[in-house]
């Protein structure tokens, strides 16, 4: 019995990658990030499919949904940010905010 209550217990939980819905923003097109080290220690592309997020773990992947028109991209996080006053979950590379039709920001969701 014990062993259920704790599997239970172990499913119900609230996994700290689970899905996050927000807004997101891009950088690196004309912002000089590009070529800089990210917190990562590696070199930023701004065409490469990374990302910046505050909490997940370095060199985790993260798929974005565009919730405006679905499309989707797998993105790998290599750098921190964006900051909590701005009110977005992620920042974007300049190439992975493209592959999903993203303007300047956008409504998406994380998995």
């Amino acid at each position: 019995i014990r062993s259920a209550i704790t599997v239970a217990l172990l499913c119900a939980a609230p996994s700290p990658l689970s899905a996050e819905q927000g807004r997101a923003s891009h950088y690196g097109y004309g912002d000089g990030s590009h070529g800089r080290k990210t917190a990562s220690g590696e070199r930023f592309n701004a065409l490469a499919m990374t990302a910046a997020h505050r909490t997940r773990p370095m060199g985790s992947q993260v798929t974005v949904t565009n919730l405006a028109n679905g499309r989707s991209v797998q993105v790998r996080i290599n750098d921190r940010g964006p900051s909590r006053r701005t009110g977005k979950i992620i920042d974007l590379c300049y190439g992975a905010s493209r592959m999903i039709g993203m303007g300047g920001t956008a409504r998406v969701s994380l998995q």
